[in-house]
């Protein structure tokens, strides 16, 4: 052992030669020491990067509660310019990329007109208010002097209040003005006609046994399941204007409308549903007090099924199960062969004949929430560079949709061929990309790119076929009214009653996507007319 190991060691020359035990021991409590060693390095990395994915988790919710909430580029990116697709070290690569950057051309965005006082209008029934003059005698003759026209003044918007009423109904009572002409006499002889009286057939009662109007259960569906007003603030509503209500009553009410006469319907529009070439899905929460052998805070799902963004009219279909299990959505999609557009969720694996396509928004989202929150610049780092990359998909897209000036929506195989020629490189560019970089595990950054590795597949399904959609906003935006009304009722009293919001949710997204009135198609339907929600001209001698 040399001069400089001994001194290292805490030992001098004149010590002398260390024994042979000695020396073991020390070597193994060196051992000892560097194991520690190793081990507190490895420690601090993990705390270092346990400190820095908390830092960021602060960052965010700091975001979420105090920040912007919208997902424009001009927003996320704080300084609101583009950021350049490629850096310095990449300003020599492939003419071919640079020339097909330059064939992209971004639509201008140009802010909608405001609506003129007439065309606010022009939808409502007008009432027409004459004001007369009050002395029409003549001040230079005396004489009485006659209307010859009338002079705008202004417009007022009226709101009348609702208002409940009574409507009696009546059975007509008639009798034959020949037969039994002479009552005396019936009672006497036998072969004196007796008077012959008919009465009128009135309809049954919408719901056996109760006094509730087509009209009424309607303008509750529409509150609660379009409106999200609880049935609980319906009932005081009632109470202001005369009537005492109980919500039991009303729950019963909306459980009989979705079991008697929506569910036909429903079922109508699953049918058409599994024909679509598209199907959209997404599900979320939803609590469900009574379920049978669950805790009441046990969370249970709204599943939602769309057809295609490329078809001729919506159908929206929700249903509720007590689990996220994806044997649920293989039920109801069944043998579905065709196009699923859906988000990561593995769940929906299990549709195995389905084409599973992926969405995205879900992986633009994700790269925004990656982008560097404490500080440090946002342009240049490698979330922002993913964010672009999506950016780039959609404006392609939206050129394809007809969107900006000269630009017209292209036909699902018109839209194949430009995606094969100008999204396909992009798509190839950003993969190329994503396999390039290696983020420290467990950030933000890690997870956005080992999800688009493992839905590489999924992303770049749209490139196949002209009428799949790159995103799933479809369903999104169908289950946002449901969430909206979630935070207002909070939960379901009992699984039949959450299977009826699921039928009557439906109905009520579907006619509102296809610019129905809600209160009159429900109306038609609690009078047992049995009517596609996208039918613009309903059949009314179709009955059920």
């Amino acid at each position: 052992m040399s001069e400089l190991e001994l001194k290292t060691e805490g030992f001098h020359e004149d010590e002398g030669i260390l024994s042979p035990q000695k020396e073991a021991e020390l070597r193994g409590r060196l051992a000892v020491l560097e194991s520690k060693y190793d081990s507190l390095v490895s420690q601090n990395s993990a705390l270092r990067d346990e400190n820095a994915e908390l830092r960021q988790q602060l960052a965010n919710l700091k975001k979420l509660v105090y920040g912007q909430k919208s997902e424009k580029t001009e927003v996320i990116l704080e300084n609101g310019e583009q950021l350049c697709m490629f850096n310095e070290a990449e300003e020599n690569a492939n003419k071919e990329v640079r020339e097909r950057e330059k064939d992209v051309v971004v639509p201008e965005h140009k802010r909608k007109s405001k609506r003129t006082h007439e065309e606010a209008f022009e939808d409502l029934p007008v009432e027409e208010v004459i004001h007369e003059v009050e002395d029409k005698e003549c001040p230079d003759c005396g004489e009485q002097m006659e209307t010859v026209g009338k002079e705008f003044v202004r417009d007022e918007l009226v709101y009348v209040p609702a208002r409940l009423f009574l409507r009696k109904h009546y059975a007509e009572v008639v009798k034959c003005p020949v037969c039994g002409e002479d009552e005396s006499l019936d009672a006497c002889y036998a072969d004196v006609p007796a008077p012959v009286f008919k009465k009128a057939t009135p309809p049954a009662p919408m719901i056996p046994h109760s006094f509730c109007s087509p009209e009424l259960l309607a303008h509750i569906l529409y509150e609660k399941y379009v409106m999200a007003v609880p049935l609980e603030r319906q009932a005081k509503d009632f109470k202001a204007m005369g009537m005492n209500l109980s919500t039991a009553t009303l729950a019963n009410w909306v459980i009989y409308a979705a079991e008697h006469f929506f569910t036909p319907i429903y079922d109508r529009m699953k049918a058409e549903l599994l024909a679509c070439s598209v199907i959209h899905a997404d599900e979320t929460v939803v609590q469900v007090l009574n379920e049978p052998n669950r805790k009441a805070k046990t969370e249970s799902r709204m599943w939602v099924y769309c057809a295609g963004k490329y078809e001729g009219h919506s159908n929206i279909l929700f249903e509720y199960t007590p689990t996220r299990s994806g044997d649920h959505a293989k039920r109801f999609l069944w043998d579905y062969r065709k196009h699923l557009v859906c988000d990561g969720f593995d769940a929906y694996n299990k549709l195995t004949d389905a084409i599973r396509c992926g969405c995205w928004p879900h992986a633009r989202r994700k790269f925004a929430e990656a982008l560097p929150l404490d500080g440090t610049p946002v342009e240049g780092s490698a979330a922002a560079k993913g964010l672009e990359f999506c950016n780039k998909i959609f404006t392609l897209e939206r050129i394809f949709e007809g969107h900006g000036e000269g630009n017209r929506m292209l036909t699902p195989e018109e839209r194949y061929v430009n995606r094969q020629k100008h999204s396909k490189p992009v798509l190839d560019e950003f993969f190329a990309w994503l396999s390039g970089i290696h983020p420290a595990g467990g950030t933000k950054l890690a997870r956005v790119v080992q999800y688009c590795l493992n839905e590489k597949t999924y992303l770049c399904r749209f490139l196949e076929n002209g009428s799949i959609p790159v995103d799933n906003n479809r369903a999104e935006n169908a289950i946002r009214p449901f969430v909206v009304g979630r935070k207002n009722w909070l939960f379901s009293t009992s699984p039949k009653g959450a299977k009826a919001s699921a039928i009557i949710y439906s109905l009520a997204a579907t006619v509102v996507a296809n610019g129905l009135n809600v209160e009159e198609y429900f109306t038609d339907l609690c009078q047992m007319k049995q009517i596609l929600p996208w039918k613009e001209e309903p059949n009314h001698d179709s009955q059920a």
